[in-house]
């Protein structure tokens, strides 16, 4: 395979990647929560290709040689984090967050199981055998909450109304409001390095084993009061912050670059081709 197939066929590769980024992103532009993913692209490792000795002639300026590349690759895929317009549901279970942060949540039924973090804030009150109800992500995953510095799992009582205050505290009570049971804040961390954070289900990330969850999250608190502060909406819902016509533009953009290295694959293959049959 000559040089100009090998740089073709590497760029279409990078191509297809993106491809399945932008059909991901414009899959989700009505869920909630979403972020939208961007492709990151490196130049494939370069070479210096050298000149025969006869273009060294008089006034050049230039080296010897050329450089060549091997086309593009894929290297990352990252997390456009910005705010997503807020939808008004009017549900007491529905929670939107503004700001630059993530609920936390169990993978598992307990406060063991596996961290991970979500901005979908579609929740559910699940019945437990005890007579609760736990609230959980509309996958059925917990939600969590900080209670006095400990991390703790939200039940509430059959019977009590759930009130989510703009700085996150949970407080449960009854219609006559005659009775309130404290259940601590959302826990909320805020995203440090977007580009480490690993999907590991829809609209849910974690971080990576090899990676400390301290380089990628930390704790934060909602400051509604402050400008610019970290708020929370009960009754919203964020939508996805997907531009459906950027989205296309790319899409466009990408099946252009295809296409030409496509035939720059075909060139290189009929060059190959004419080669061979004068060897012949």
């Amino acid at each position: 395979m000559n040089n100009s197939m090998i740089s073709a066929a590497a760029s279409m590769g990078a191509m297809q990647r993106k491809f399945d980024i932008l059909a991901d992103n414009i899959s989700n532009l009505n869920t909630h929560g979403y972020k939208r993913k961007n492709a990151v692209f490196e130049d494939i490792l370069t070479s210096i290709q050298p000149h025969e000795a006869d273009f060294l002639q008089p006034g050049r300026r230039s080296p010897l040689g050329y450089t060549q590349g091997w086309g593009a690759r894929v290297v990352a895929q990252t997390l456009d984090m910005a705010q997503g317009p807020l939808q008004q549901t009017n549900n007491s279970t529905d929670v939107a967050i503004e700001g630059n942060a993530l609920f936390e949540v169990r993978t598992g039924a307990t406060l063991n199981s596996e961290r991970a973090f979500t901005r979908q804030g579609a929740f559910q009150l699940m019945p437990t055998a005890a007579g609760q109800r736990l609230l959980v992500t509309n996958a059925g995953y917990p939600v969590v909450a900080d209670n006095g510095g400990a991390d703790t799992l939200i039940n509430v009582p059959e019977g009590y109304e759930l009130t989510v205050a703009a700085d996150g505290t949970l407080t449960a009570h009854t219609q006559d409001n005659s009775e309130t049971l404290e259940l601590g804040k959302l826990k909320l961390v805020e995203v440090l390095k977007p580009e480490l954070l690993q999907a590991v289900a829809d609209n849910l990330y974690g971080v990576p084993q090899n990676v400390a969850a301290t380089d990628v999250v930390q704790a934060v608190q909602a400051t509604p009061d402050a400008a610019g502060g970290l708020a929370i909406r009960q009754g919203f819902l964020e939508q996805s912050n997907v531009n459906l016509i950027d989205e296309m533009t790319d899409l466009v953009t990408v099946q252009r670059a295809y296409q030409l290295n496509a035939r720059a694959l075909a060139s290189g293959d009929q060059m190959m081709q004419m080669a061979t049959d004068l060897r012949g």
